[in-house]
């Protein structure tokens, strides 16, 4: 269940950070709000995971899945445009996430 709670943390965090663009520097109240809504979820969902799995482990997956999941939905939403270095280093960073999983116990 600690991972489930980790990939719902990740999947929250992309959330909020979404919310947060969406929210024009704070001054849309109700991007705001969620973005304060998703955060709470998301660090809920970390904790809730830090407590059967290593902090050492979770905390970089959650990083890194909210990294990931940010680039790409900023691509997808927001028009951002990535060089093909900086994919390089995304995929890198995938690669990253994957490996943790993979060696973790």
């Amino acid at each position: 269940m600690a991972w489930f709670y980790l990939v719902v943390a990740g999947i929250f965090e992309v959330v909020w950070a979404t919310f947060m663009k969406m929210s024009d520097g704070f001054r849309k109240p109700s991007m705001t709000t969620l973005t304060i809504i998703g955060m709470v979820i998301s660090f809920i969902c970390l904790a809730k995971a830090t407590h059967r799995l290593p902090m050492s482990i979770a905390y970089p997956l959650w990083t890194g899945i909210g990294a990931v999941g940010s680039v790409v939905i900023g691509v997808t939403f927001f028009g951002d445009r990535l060089s093909g270095s900086t994919w390089f280093f995304v995929g890198v960073l995938l690669i990253g996430i994957i490996g943790l999983k993979i060696t973790s116990h």
